[in-house]
């Protein structure tokens, strides 16, 4: 699997850290493909992503007090997309700054139309439960989606 921008390894993979949510980890090379892997990763676990198509973009603009509250805005954010406007995305042009403190995105994607899209689960919401952002070689993440 490549990564969202084009490095050799996959964006995220799954975590069997729970027996009734969804977790994966999600890595980048940098604070902003780490955070566009996870935007990937959580619309992955409610559609397959490479049917999702361009038609729409929203901005997503957001500032935290620390990093691992910027995920689950984060996530949160791309959660309510889904859930007030029906939408999901497949490209996630993300913008981390230094201090991994604030972010903002353009998500692109379409309305999930279950003749077109495969309908997997229905994530309620991001969880901070063993939730775990750090920097080794690459930047990593894990997160547990309440489903």
């Amino acid at each position: 699997m490549k990564g969202v921008h084009g490095s050799d390894s996959a964006p995220f993979e799954w975590a069997d850290i729970t027996t009734s949510d969804v977790a994966f980890r999600a890595r980048g090379k940098n604070l902003s493909e780490l955070f566009a892997n996870a935007g990937l990763a959580l619309e992955e676990v409610m559609t397959d992503t490479s049917k999702v198509k361009e038609k729409v973009s929203r901005t997503v603009e957001l500032e935290a007090i620390d990093l691992k509250q910027l995920m689950f805005k984060w996530l949160t954010e791309l959660i309510y997309y889904r859930d007030a406007e029906g939408l999901v995305f497949s490209k996630f042009d993300v913008s981390v700054d230094k201090d991994g403190l604030a972010m903002s995105a353009v998500v692109s994607g379409e309305e999930l139309d279950k003749n077109v899209h495969e309908i997997r689960t229905q994530v309620k919401a991001c969880t901070y439960h063993k939730m775990k952002i750090q920097k080794n070689a690459e930047w990593g993440a894990q997160v547990i989606l309440d489903i």
